[in-house]
């Protein structure tokens, strides 16, 4: 008697697999490739506050632990640093930083503050960033005064063009919670001007990355 030998059977896929599989597969083609790159969230903008200066100092570099001759030997000296960068993570060529605050004692280079500060102390730092968008100050670690907690002002040019002012603040300070500038922030703008300073081999240090719409 003859028999015929059965075809092989197959297995059909689900209709759901076949339509996930058509969806991950590009995915797995081209992998980082498909994805597309992530954009940045702009630093928050603040107040620039009553005590920027009316007339920047003659010495306005990098180091406000120097003021001419002078050598300020008050408050925590910090190093603070970071990058300036556009939303698409690329430096920002030319860009220049300003930065200004109190002496360890609260007072301002200002006449509006009765031109209390230090004299040794600089108060205020100009410095154009890297090529790799980077830059840094060597300062104090802000202190608090009346009505505000520590933080330091800083503002952010492209020629002629102001692109951010903005303040950064302490991470862990108890003045936080009280101040009414850092009270109105978002949970993510807390997030951007709220950092650490941390002891490190030349005292401490606090990373401030800026990210600004170009």
């Amino acid at each position: 008697m003859h028999t015929t030998t059965p075809a092989p059977t197959t297995t059909a896929l689900p209709r759901r697999t076949v339509a996930a599989a058509l969806v991950v597969a590009p995915a797995l083609w081209l992998g980082a490739r498909a994805q597309p790159a992530a954009t940045r969230i702009a630093t928050p903008s603040q107040t620039e506050g009553p005590f920027y200066p009316v007339r920047l100092p003659d010495d306005a570099d990098h180091d406000l632990l120097r003021n001419g001759q002078l050598s300020y030997r008050g408050g925590q000296p910090a190093w603070v640093e970071g990058t300036v960068t556009d939303l698409a993570g690329k430096p920002v060529r030319g860009a220049q930083v300003e930065i200004w605050q109190c002496d360890e004692h609260g007072h301002y280079h200002h006449p509006g503050d009765g031109d209390k500060a230090d004299a040794a102390f600089q108060g205020f730092g100009k410095v154009t960033v890297g090529a790799d968008g980077s830059y840094r100050f060597r300062t104090i670690r802000p202190v608090p005064y009346s009505g505000r907690t520590p933080h330091v002002h800083f503002k952010v040019r492209l020629g002629s063009r102001e692109l951010l002012t903005t303040q950064l603040y302490v991470a862990g300070d108890a003045g936080n919670a009280r101040d009414f500038l850092w009270r109105n922030l978002s949970e993510a703008g807390r997030d951007a001007l709220t950092v650490p300073f941390t002891r490190g081999a030349d005292g401490l240090q606090a990373r401030f990355p800026i990210v600004v719409t170009t």
